[in-house]
């Protein structure tokens, strides 16, 4: 169900409609677009507006990353030395975006959610700590933009291998373009003997 959020800011309102999705922790967030002839105009982030939903809004870190079609990146996490929630964007094209639950403990865990993110659909994908973050790309290029509540840190990055068939994520590609790193990544058992979060 909708949840409709309505503030008064000004000279006009504000409207937010946050949607459920498989795993209650990641949330789907539509932003409100405004067109007209000369374009369009949108808030894609307000801080009141979001922690008035529960949803973390101390942004310390933005992301920008461009990706030609084919590409997966992923599946990335920072562990409890350094966590940090996302909170992600497609501006240009569109990815399938993919969260992963990797708490240990949770009734989800191994269990993910897939969302196509668009410069079309308003969509904005809230990742929690304790998931990992992976998307694909679908058009010619597209470029994806997150704002994260904690900072990089390599000493804390970990990754886990993106088809890897414990999670049987359906990225419906045959030959996607993918780093060494990635390709090289730990599998759900392998993160299984050492993980990152535990619920």
């Amino acid at each position: 169900m909708n949840v409709f959020l309505y503030l008064v800011l000004g000279y006009k309102l504000l409207e937010i409609h946050l949607l459920n999705t498989e795993i209650p922790a990641v949330k789907l967030i539509e932003t409100v677009r405004y067109a007209d002839e000369r374009g369009y105009f949108m808030e894609s982030f307000h801080k009141e507006a979001f922690e008035k939903e529960g949803i973390p809004a101390d942004y310390v870190q933005d992301n920008h990353s461009t990706s030609k079609k084919g590409v997966i990146r992923g599946i990335h996490y920072q562990d409890m030395s350094a966590p940090l929630s996302k909170l992600v964007r497609c501006i240009s094209g569109e990815v399938l975006d993919v969260a992963v639950d990797l708490r240990v403990g949770s009734p989800t865990f191994g269990k993910h959610v897939k969302q196509i993110l668009s410069d079309e659909n308003n969509l904005l994908l809230f990742i929690p700590v304790g998931f990992g973050h992976a998307f694909l790309t679908l058009s010619e290029s597209a470029t994806v933009n997150y704002k994260c509540t904690g900072y990089y840190s390599r000493s804390a990055e970990g990754t886990v291998r993106w088809n890897d068939p414990d999670l049987n994520i359906d990225w419906g590609i045959q030959n996607p373009f993918t780093s060494e790193k990635d390709n090289s990544a730990q599998t759900l058992e392998e993160y299984l003997k050492n993980p990152a979060f535990e619920q």
